[in-house]
């Protein structure tokens, strides 16, 4: 059975409290602030200095959560991500196979892909230039929760022997992130194509392999 919510992030620890809610608080207020000003005046002409003016924070404090403007792009979208992963736990969860779930999973990213499509390639070059192994990056650079994802739904698959057991869940679900990512920067580079279609052959690609059927 699928794992209840695995793409949100962990509950804060109890002694977190009060400090860790004014912490979110003030992420969250620095993007809705920085993303405002990127539908207002584009991305590229914002800078950093206007995003800490209009949010009225020291310049310091606005680099010290965000070093540069796409960091405030991963943050408003992996909220944004959290939040349509959890509406579509329920639905996932009656549906049979891996298969199944991810492609509803990738279908829904396609369409909130395709309304922001104009933010998609600053933020992808700075999901993969900072994208680290689990754990070595000290939780500096933001996560959206996708490979949590695949993790949970490949560990399900293999319990369920709808996938290949004999390679971690998690090295699976990496190779998997590569492929949607890769299924994004090819529908981004190719204009009037489908991110459905990229995201299926994505699928295809990673539960067939690149063999053909008559090879051995």
């Amino acid at each position: 059975m699928l794992r209840p919510d695995p793409s949100l992030p962990a509950a804060p620890a109890p002694d977190a409290g009060r400090r860790e809610r004014k912490r979110q608080q003030t992420l969250d207020h620095l993007a809705q602030t920085a993303y405002r000003l990127f539908e207002t005046l584009g991305y590229d002409a914002v800078t950093m200095e206007q995003i800490a003016a209009q949010a009225d924070v020291a310049k310091g404090t606005l680099y010290n959560h965000f070093p540069v403007k796409e960091a405030l792009l991963a943050h408003r979208f992996h909220g944004e991500l959290a939040a349509s992963l959890a509406e579509l736990g329920p639905a996932l969860r009656k549906l049979p196979s891996f298969a199944q779930r991810l492609t509803r999973i990738l279908h829904a990213s396609a369409h909130w892909s395709e309304s922001h499509r104009a933010y998609l390639g600053p933020y992808l070059r700075y999901r993969l230039a900072t994208l680290q192994p689990d754990g070595q990056d000290g939780g500096r650079n933001p996560r959206s929760g996708m490979q949590e994802l695949f993790t949970s739904l490949i560990a399900d698959a293999q319990s369920a022997s709808q996938l290949r057991a004999d390679l971690p869940a998690e090295l699976l679900a990496h190779q998997l992130q590569f492929l949607y990512l890769g299924a994004m920067l090819r529908w981004l580079d190719r204009p009037g194509a489908a991110l459905r279609a990229e995201f299926d052959a994505a699928i295809s690609l990673f539960l067939h392999g690149a063999a053909s059927g008559d090879a051995a």
